[in-house]
């Protein structure tokens, strides 16, 4: 089911890029201004909480650790966003990928006419060098699915910055699509046709974790408002690929406090001995017939601490990043999906920030505890 789940939000991803009609853009007042008349006018659902969010984009070298997937190309290298609590109208706004990204996603698609523009200046409701706010936040990485870049957990990202967190949103390199560097070099994939296992690739991804928790909480840290960062309150969430690499980046690290994994096959990522008695949150879309992941009923017995495993009605793989949101303003529809994307959004976020609230911030969420009127969509397991 791995490579289904791999499949089925490429396949979403590059729906994006085939001709779109302007009657299928989103509506005026979610217009970027950076937007034309001759093109798709494409933005992410606003952020809902209270702090304004900032970005800033971090390169970071590893010179302990040679790539895995390229030797030839030298030490690991990292690009990560980093979304913060920002004060209001600093900054200046942030695209959403850049435009040789963008253009890294239509070669998949020859037949494609949508100008890469059209999707790197989506709307992303952060702000690029903006002043951050006083204080300090817990920090939560996310992780994204595999050949998928940073850029399509962006939606989430931003909205766990505006209700108080600091996220660093890491792309894993030669695991996606296209990747920009500071030099301007856009890599490409160097693994995606190669289909390794999911644990050999989660385990690696622990490790460009762990260099990164090292970078931004050690003596001399590489962001520059690493002031902002509460070090004992650490969590990690990731989509597909990214959500087991949540679980192995647990076990191999105790400086993650709580993880969750949205719709991710597991595949021996969680250890036989458990995540020491960590929380760890599971979200899926249903199977086809009632089904259920091995992997997941595995990972659920081996999970030792608090734990909650919910399915969302309605939804598919892409649906808990930002890609059945983009693609239904686009006017393209997402096969299998019957929930709407800002429904899928709204639970999606609603339920990871619960999840962290509870856990690093120590706020209880009832919500959490079973079903709710509110989320009819949402189903409890295993409890």
């Amino acid at each position: 089911m791995t490579r289904n789940r791999r499949t089925a939000i490429a396949a979403a991803m590059l729906a994006l890029v085939l001709p779109l009609p302007i009657a299928g853009a989103a509506s005026a007042a979610s217009r970027p201004a950076a937007a034309t008349s001759t093109t798709a006018h494409l933005a992410l659902p606003r952020p809902t909480g209270p702090h304004a969010v900032g970005r800033d984009v971090l390169h970071l070298v590893d010179k302990n650790r040679q790539d895995p997937w390229v030797p030839s190309a030298g030490p690991r290298r990292l690009m990560v966003s980093m979304y913060y609590p920002a004060v209001p109208h600093t900054g200046t706004p942030a695209p959403y990928m850049t435009t040789a990204e963008a253009q890294a996603l239509l070669t998949k698609a020859p037949q494609a006419k949508l100008p890469p523009e059209a999707l790197s200046h989506t709307r992303t409701w952060a702000r690029a060098n903006a002043r951050p706010e006083h204080g300090r936040f817990p920090l939560v990485v996310l992780s994204p699915g595999f050949t998928m870049q940073r850029a399509t957990l962006t939606g989430l990202a931003a909205e766990l910055a505006s209700h108080g967190y600091v996220v660093a949103l890491v792309d894993h390199t030669y695991e996606n699509l296209g990747e920009t560097f500071p030099d301007g070099r856009t890599l490409p994939c160097a693994i995606c046709d190669k289909h390794p296992a999911v644990l050999t690739v989660s385990q690696s991804r622990a490790k460009d974790v762990s260099f990164l928790l090292d970078e931004l909480t050690g003596h001399h840290p590489a962001w520059r408002h690493a002031r902002l960062i509460d070090k004992k309150r650490i969590g990690m969430a990731g989509h597909s690929m990214g959500g087991a690499a949540s679980a192995a980046t647990m076990a191999a690290d105790k400086r993650v406090r709580a993880g969750a994994n949205l719709d991710g096959s597991f595949d021996g990522a969680v250890p036989a001995s458990g995540l020491g008695g960590r929380p760890f949150l599971m979200v899926s879309h249903p199977l086809p017939g009632g089904a259920t992941d091995s992997s997941w009923t595995e990972a659920w017995s081996r999970l030792d601490g608090w734990k909650r495993w919910l399915t969302v009605a309605g939804t598919v793989h892409g649906s808990f990043t930002d890609v059945q949101a983009l693609a239904e303003q686009a006017g393209i529809p997402v096969p299998g999906a019957t929930i709407s994307a800002p429904r899928a959004e709204q639970i999606t976020r609603t339920y990871v920030t619960a999840f962290f609230d509870e856990h690093l911030k120590g706020v209880q969420e009832p919500l959490l505890n079973g079903p709710s009127p509110a989320y009819p969509e949402v189903t409890f397991h295993g409890r």
